[in-house]
């Protein structure tokens, strides 16, 4: 059974960093894409940033390109969002999504094509 576990959300001030880590576990991901969502109090979900494993090729919601990296860990099956310059309007619930096939470019935006999700975790950006 596949099982994504998130960690490294807190509390910052505007203008502070974060890493978030997302561990997966369970099933091979070699050929797969895992990516950060993120949805605030009522919002709809939205896309942050995906990696494809094979290849290391990185996609980013524009209004995060520059200040948020996605990146592969040296542990197996572990990708890393590191968040800079962070903002008021970051704050969210983030997950982590996986799937274990590879996706087209239009597919990796869109959650609905992803088969695994982890649980979340809040990032809280106050003054």
């Amino acid at each position: 059974q596949v099982q994504l576990v998130e960690s490294g959300g807190g509390l910052v001030q505007p203008g502070d960093s974060l890493r978030l880590s997302c561990t997966a576990s369970g099933g091979t991901f070699s050929s797969g894409t895992m990516a950060w969502f993120r949805q605030a109090p009522g919002n709809e979900r939205e896309f942050v940033s995906a990696i494809r494993w094979s290849g290391g090729n990185t996609n980013y919601h524009d209004s995060m390109k520059g200040r948020f990296t996605i990146s592969r860990g040296n542990a197996k099956n572990t990708v890393h969002l590191q968040m800079n310059n962070l903002r008021p309007e970051d704050m969210a619930v983030y997950y982590c999504a996986a799937n274990t096939g590879r996706l087209i470019l239009s597919d990796i935006y869109r959650e609905v094509r992803y088969d695994y999700w982890g649980q979340g975790t809040q990032v809280t950006v106050s003054s």
